[in-house]
Parts: structure tokens; sequence; C-alpha cells
């Protein structure tokens, strides 16, 4: 059975509000500090299964906003890019890029090492690793061309197969990890932090509108960020056009990078940053129960046993470098806790995992300003042209 665009948009709705109200009731989930939008698309997705396995018609979803709201979001966190920001945080943001960099590079010589084990072709590994873990779904079907060329059969199905398993594993993992490391290090989420990190993305820019006209605020707010969408996609296709394979989203990021350092600048448009925000975290929620209500569950679960094994093994690398690591080289408090969640989400899966991850724990613990500059900068932009970098490397070494 096919469910319309609009049923399966009002049916993510109702599944956001349930997920806030099953994690309000259901206390391991809030301890886990699970995403709402994780729990409301599981549910969603086990339905599915249910269905599957009851020999009925399949459910099929017409997930038709799931692109344009992921490019909203990544558009979103391109209004944060602030040169102005960069500068105060930019040792932070530099440290975690090195990090980020280095462990993608693990993650491509680890699941090619497993790979080679099972007599498989190396590239496999490195696809099932840093192609589509630190960088997701979009990233691994960008380069399925290049590892199919390369002998990679299969490439595409692989990489949406392992991505999404990716994100289901930060979803489920990120926020209990840094969780645990806030409990077990007996962290002060109420702990003085540094006059030049505090900032967040909703202080961090121009005056704010307030509530006089909320309709023009609204229209403002959505026309800069379709307008940024728009010239991003024609951004994207010069990049392509010189031979850049890069996430879609990636051109919308620049555009309203632009964007935000010309206002920063000019003054002239006063873009309206905490709407900004809202919008994005608006987009990020529906991305992402979008993203998991469509899962086909039992194909994650008919995965080889090699890319099963790739997988359990990313995992176990990307929790120890969380729990130790990563959040040692952070600061050892509880912004670094934070950021290492933030970490796990998007080393795994996406930063839409990272952000989500960190939103549930900010929202149970306190701010984490630090994180939300570090992370967003990292984990959706600087990240993605790193690790351009480290695949094209691997094909070029093993094709």
């Amino acid at each position: 059975m096919t469910v319309s665009p609009i049923a399966t948009t009002a049916l993510a709705a109702v599944l956001l509000l349930a997920g806030y109200g099953l994690r309000a009731r259901i206390r391991l989930l809030d301890r886990l500090n699970l995403p709402v939008p994780v729990i409301g698309g599981m549910l969603a997705a086990l339905a599915a299964l249910a269905v599957r396995l009851a020999g009925l018609p399949p459910l099929t979803f017409e997930a038709v906003l799931q692109t344009p709201m992921m490019i909203a979001f990544f558009t979103t966190l391109g209004f944060a890019a602030s040169v102005r920001l960069l500068r105060r945080g930019g040792p932070q943001v530099l440290l975690l890029l090195v990090l980020a960099s280095g462990v993608g590079v693990l993650q491509a010589l680890l699941g090619a090492g497993i790979a080679v084990g099972f007599g498989l072709n190396p590239l496999l590994g490195v696809l099932t690793g840093t192609a589509t873990l630190s960088g997701g779904p979009a990233t691994g079907l960008a380069f399925a061309p290049q590892f199919e060329a390369a002998g990679v059969a299969g490439a595409a199905a692989v990489a949406t197969a392992n991505g999404m398993a990716g994100i289901v594993l930060a979803s489920l993992f990120g926020a209990p990890l840094a969780t645990w490391l806030i409990a077990s290090r007996r962290l002060d989420p109420r702990q003085a932090v540094p006059a030049e990190a505090r900032v967040t993305v909703s202080t961090q820019a121009g005056p704010s509108h307030g509530h006089a006209n909320l309709t023009f605020l609204v229209l403002k707010t959505i026309c800069v960020i379709a307008l940024s969408m728009w010239l991003g996609g024609l951004v994207s296709e010069v990049l392509k056009g010189w031979g850049a394979v890069l996430p879609a989203y990636i051109g919308a990021m620049l555009v309203a990078a632009a964007f935000r350092n010309l206002d920063d600048v000019t003054g002239l448009v006063k873009l309206p940053h905490e709407a900004i925000e809202v919008a994005g975290a608006t987009a990020l929620s529906f991305f992402l129960v979008l993203a998991i209500m469509t899962l086909d569950l039992a194909k994650l679960a008919g995965l080889a046993v090699p890319l099963v094994a790739i997988l359990a093994a990313q995992l176990a690398m990307i929790a120890l470098l969380v729990l130790g690591p990563v959040w040692w080289l952070m600061g050892r408090d509880y912004d670094a806790a934070v950021t290492a969640g933030g970490f796990a989400g998007f080393m795994l899966g996406t930063t839409a995992n990272a952000m989500a991850i960190m939103r549930a724990l900010v929202e149970k613990y306190a701010e984490a300003p630090r994180a939300f500059l570090t992370v967003p900068l990292v984990g959706a932009f600087f990240i993605d042209f790193a690790n351009a970098l480290i695949i094209t490397a691997f094909l070029n070494l093993w094709s």
C-alpha cells in the first residue's frame, strides 16, 4: 500500500509528537536521551516491518519532503558559519576537524581490513566505512559510480543500506554514550563556560526582530532559506561540472555561509537568526523522522555477514574513541561530552544525527555552547571536503 506524500507528511508530524510523548512517559527512553525523531520514526519502520512479516501488502511511504528538508537543515547550518565565530572557536574547530579526518582514515582502513579478511575488495570496506558513515548516505551515493567502476558490485545499494544502518546506530548509541560520560565522570552541566565560548547559534548574530510582526518574520526566514537553497543548487551544478563529487547540500551551505558573512559586515538583511535556528530544528526533525520511517528494516536485517561485521567494528571503534580520546582532547568537561556525542553522530550517521543527539542532551541538562559551535562547522561543512579527499585517495590507491 502506498501512502501519499500529504499523508506521509501528516504521519511524520504525528510521529514526532508521539516521540515527545513516549520519551516523557518511558523512563528508559528519557535516560538514554534518544532523539524524538528516532523514537517516532522507528514506530513507523517497525509497523511497516510487521505488515511485511504478516504477509500483507508492504507499506510504501512517499517521503517527497525528505531531501528538501535535509537540504533546508544543512542550509540553516550554513547561516551559522560566521567568520567572526570561527575566530572565537578556531582552535577547537581545527582540533575536531583533525580528529574527524584522522578517524575517517581509520574507518577506511578498518573496513578495508575486514573486507580483505572475508576475501572481498578492500574498497568495499572504504565504501562501508568513511564513505557512508562519516560521509553519510548522500556521500556514499555520490561516490557509488566510482566504486562500481573500481569493482564494487552494487555500490549504490550497499551505500544506501550501510548509510541508513549508520544513521540508526548513531541515533541509538550517540546520546547514550554521551550520557554515560556525563554520569560516570560526574560532569556538572552548570559549570562555568569561558566567556569567549559562551555563544550559541541563537545568540550569535545580529539584532533580534522580536515578535511585532510574526508573519513578516516567518516569511523572511523562509525567503532567505529558500533563496539559498535555489542558488546553492546552481553552485552544486557548477562544482559537479568541475568534477567535484560532494553531497547535494554543499552548494546551499556555501551560499548560506556567504550570505551570513556578508550580512555580518553590511547589516543589509539583518538575518533573523533565532527564527532560522527554529526552522533548522524543525527541518531536522522532519528529515530524520522521514528517513527512519522509510527504512526497510528487512533489508538491513538481511545485510551480508561481512557488512554486519564492518558495522559492528566501526561502532566499537567510535565508542572507544568517544569515551576516551575525543572527550579528553575536547576539554574533559560537560561541553566536551556533548561534543563527543555529536562526534559519534556525524562519524556514524550524519550531522542531522549529531544535532539531534546534542539537542536531546541540552534539553535535559544545560546548554553546551562550544559543542554547538564546533560540531556543526566540522560535521556539516569541513569534514565533507576532507572526506572527499580521503575517499578519492583510497579509490586511486586500490582501483
